[in-house]
């Protein structure tokens, strides 16, 4: 999804809202719909774009200007809260793209936080540490007066990690000495004030907003009555009761996950240590390659190569060392390979009208932001395949951001155990009410009915704040 197209579902989901009598029954006629119209004004804006070019001075004595953004959505529901990446392909709408799903991610999940996010053109592969280090500092130094922890809290995002996060706080640090300066930043090494599992928590989150749907709600449910009009609705439920029955007959659920980064190597590893729900992870890729072996993958040795090595194995003899079987295989052959789960953890736009009908998974789980465009997203959906969207999957991270910014804020920190029972209970509560909605209410998509419970959310905070005058 894009900026307009994610723009273009909000206007969507307020058409339908506009219709609905029930919804804020004060608002009549006229005023109604001028009401409506502010709302889609607000929602399908930004509050803040700012833009700064980063002086860098290079280990070969070489003087760079690097393009940063950070851009605020919106902050109704609470503090500007989105993650800093470093990528060489940042740009200014893609940038925007994110921080207007970081704010509907908030507001589905009930978090008490708006939307922002941050973006620098830089690989980090091709700086040093000393280069990248000054970078972080000369990031925070452009946008501290837009950052602080009682007003916009950025977080690690795609090719940033804990190291940058230490590095950003203590910059934040020497420019605002004598204040709260540990929930400026969330995603920090433990020892530096961030919380237990926070690492894991997008990966464990993707993965649990899959398994909930197919072990507990699937397993729970009793029957659901479909109408004729109700073929796509009905045909997802069949393909979610079939791949329940195989869990019943403890028979492997074949899944494959594109990219293994933090969150994808932590889905991966989730599935493959599964006992509650069998996998077999047949194939993963990252950049360079595709690994694929329809009889399973060793996860934990590759693990092991990739936090050595930061990549796959891209040959033969690699694979041998390490004792993992696999062929080796282009890095957009993971899309296409025939498997029934398909985790998508790699970046945005992975699946367009350009590979859609060669998609054979019948379930699609984002643990990337926007990796499915419209056209496919709707392609997809009409064929009867299950796409658990990136802003009920991947929340694992803001989730526990936001225990990380309440424990920098009254000095109590949560165990490892804590702040995974505390995201699986939050996932739950969500997970719970857009599939319930979207079976019963036989809704137009499953990310439609995820957009409409967000936008609902931020409607209300609008009108209640009486913003809309």
């Amino acid at each position: 999804m894009d900026l307009a197209q994610t723009q273009r579902i909000i206007k969507n989901t307020l058409q339908d809202l506009q219709k609905d009598e029930l919804f804020i029954t004060q608002l009549q006629g006229e005023n109604r719909e001028k009401t409506f119209a502010s709302v889609e004004e607000i929602l399908t804006t930004t509050d803040k774009i700012i833009k700064s070019y980063i002086r860098v001075s290079k280990d070969d004595g070489r003087i760079v200007r690097i393009p940063a953004y950070r851009i605020q959505h919106n902050n109704i529901a609470g503090f500007y809260k989105g993650g800093i990446r470093f990528n060489e392909s940042v740009n200014e709408e893609e940038v925007e793209n994110l921080a207007v799903l970081m704010t509907l991610k908030n507001a589905l999940h009930d978090l008490p936080f708006g939307g922002a996010k941050g973006g620098v053109v830089v690989n980090p592969n091709d700086y040093s540490d000393r280069e990248l280090n000054f970078i972080s500092k000369k990031y925070v130094q452009r946008f501290a007066p837009d950052l602080g922890p009682t007003h916009d809290i950025p977080a690690p995002d795609m090719g940033t990690n804990e190291k940058i996060m230490d590095w950003m706080v203590g910059e934040y640090k020497t420019i605002h000495p004598g204040q709260n300066y540990l929930g400026a930043f969330t995603g920090k090494s433990v020892d530096n004030g961030g919380a237990k599992g926070r690492r894991e928590a997008t990966g464990k989150g993707t993965f649990f907003s899959y398994f909930w749907l197919l072990h507990e709600w699937i397993g729970k449910q009793k029957s659901l009555h479909f109408n004729e009009v109700d073929k796509v609705h009905k045909t997802q439920y069949e393909k979610l009761k079939s791949l329940y029955k195989k869990h019943v007959d403890e028979e492997e659920i074949t899944i494959a996950i594109q990219g293994f980064g933090n969150v994808g190597s932590v889905a991966a590893l989730e599935a493959y240590a599964s006992k509650e729900l069998k996998h077999r992870v047949v194939a993963v890729s990252d950049h360079n390659v595709t690994l694929y072996n329809p009889n399973g993958i060793n996860i934990p040795g590759l693990i092991t190569y990739q936090n050595k090595n930061g990549h796959l194995p891209e040959s033969k003899g690699e694979l041998e060392n390490i004792g993992v079987y696999a062929d080796i295989k282009g890095r957009g052959d993971i899309l296409t390979l025939d498997v029934e789960v398909l985790i998508l953890a790699a970046a945005e736009r992975q699946i367009t009208d350009k590979n859609m009908r060669a998609i054979k998974a019948e379930l699609l789980v984002e643990g990337a932001n926007a990796p499915i465009d419209a056209a496919a997203d709707q392609y997809l959906n009409e064929k009867g395949k299950i796409i658990i969207p990136d802003i009920l999957a991947n929340a694992g991270g803001v989730m526990v951001s936001y225990l990380e910014w309440k424990q920098d804020r009254i000095t109590q920190f949560f165990t490892n155990e804590e702040t995974l029972r505390e995201m699986s209970m939050q996932m739950t509560q969500s997970c719970e009410k857009v599939f319930n909605d979207y079976f019963e209410r036989k809704l137009e998509g499953i990310r439609y009915t995820c957009y409409l419970h967000a936008t609902k959310k931020l409607f209300t905070l609008l009108y209640k704040q009486g913003k809309l005058f």
